[in-house]
């Protein structure tokens, strides 16, 4: 079965604002009228033009992990750095699996969520992945720094964490390992200024197994 993220995340380009992303961390913006803005500042641009996480290459992806030092903790070594080093599980599966069992002390903000809005984009996408048996399509959740920026600062120590994670460590199958939404989430983190995002290694699969305790909340 294809990949969600291979085909859930596309967005429509826009005829009106092209942005573009300098490695020097320059956003320059043109627009109709033919007119450039740029700052020598980070500044977030969001436009339906904005490249979305998971059409990035795993390489690229990868890279900037390994360059920002992204380190995969397991499911002890978690633990013990969230009771004594005030490090904050943050849970990226959708809110449904989050509140069915998560870490005690996780917070959940949703990596994909699903398609909410009905344009002729939006209901070619729900085909596309019900050509494929996949009723509840997902989409890259344009709001995730916003929320993520909400709840922690650019300081907090992270350990990002999914269903069953994904992994930095190159195998015989895997040289280059595997994305995962946990991995994508924090390269996400990291392009938007996080400086001590960490991974957790087997996800939340790996910490139910190893018998660590989680807590559930009911559904609204």
């Amino acid at each position: 079965m294809a990949s969600l993220t291979s085909i859930a995340t596309p967005y429509p380009s826009s005829s009106r604002v092209k942005s573009t992303l300098f490695s020097a961390g320059v956003r320059s913006a043109t627009m109709g009228s033919g007119h450039t803005t740029s700052s020598s500042s980070l500044v977030k641009i969001r436009c339906a033009s904005t490249k979305p996480a998971a059409e990035v290459d795993w390489r690229q992806k990868r890279e900037l992990l390994l360059e920002k030092r992204v380190r995969s903790v397991d499911v002890k070594e978690a633990l013990r750095l969230q009771n004594e080093n005030n490090f904050v599980i943050l849970d990226v599966r959708p809110e449904a699996e989050y509140k069915a069992g998560h870490p005690p002390g996780a917070i959940n903000v949703e990596m994909y969520r699903l398609i909410r809005e009905w344009t002729a984009w939006d209901i070619a996408r729900r085909l596309g992945f019900a050509f494929f048996g996949i009723f509840s399509g997902t989409e890259e959740n344009p709001e995730f720094v916003q929320s993520v920026e909400a709840k922690l600062d650019k300081d907090a120590k992270i350990i990002v964490a999914c269903s069953s994670a994904g992994t930095m460590k190159p195998t015989q199958n895997l040289p280059e390992g595997q994305q995962s939404r946990s991995l994508i989430a924090a390269y996400v983190l990291v392009l938007n200024g996080y400086k001590n995002v960490f991974h957790l290694e087997g996800g939340i699969y790996a910490w139910s197994k190893e018998g660590l305790p989680v807590e559930t909340e009911d559904e609204d």
